[in-house]
């Protein structure tokens, strides 16, 4: 997936959109994304300025975004005017800062889904170590200012 199909999926922009490559994707299974992190992200402006360090929040929002394509890429038909919106993260863990210059790769396998609700497991990594993981649930629902 290029980022033009990204931004077809995704309704999120810069500075906003956390996936730049969809490396490999097996629909109902699993998907691999990848973010590349540079100096220029306007969030190392602040944190911190000295010692730049991705946020962990925006790692679980690249998670989620991923995990959004990965629903997506699943179940492409089911997306026409629907918007992907997370309602749960569980069992979070950070093991290690995302430092300018970075590779992080994120890595979701699909748990379940029931309905419009969905759950899977998603793991941020960076040189082959696991920087962050967690269980994340969202669900389709039809965009408001498209119904």
């Amino acid at each position: 997936m290029s980022i033009q199909d990204i931004m077809n999926f995704l309704p999120h922009r810069y500075p906003f959109l956390m996936v730049d490559r969809v490396v490999q994707l097996e629909p109902f299974k699993s998907l691999k994304a990848l973010k590349n992190i540079t100096i220029n992200e306007p969030f190392f402006q602040g944190h911190f300025p000295d010692y730049p360090v991705m946020p962990g929040v925006l790692i679980l929002e690249s998670l989620a975004q991923a995990g959004g394509l990965l629903v997506a890429g699943s179940v492409p038909d089911q997306m026409q005017n629907k918007i992907f919106l997370f309602t749960g993260v569980d069992k979070v863990r950070f093991r290690k800062p995302v430092f300018p210059g970075d590779s992080m790769y994120m890595h979701i396998n699909y748990d379940r889904h029931r309905m419009s609700l969905w759950r899977m497991h998603g793991q941020a990594v960076v040189q082959d170590r696991v920087v962050a993981e967690g269980m994340f649930s969202a669900t389709i629902v039809p965009r408001e200012d498209q119904a």
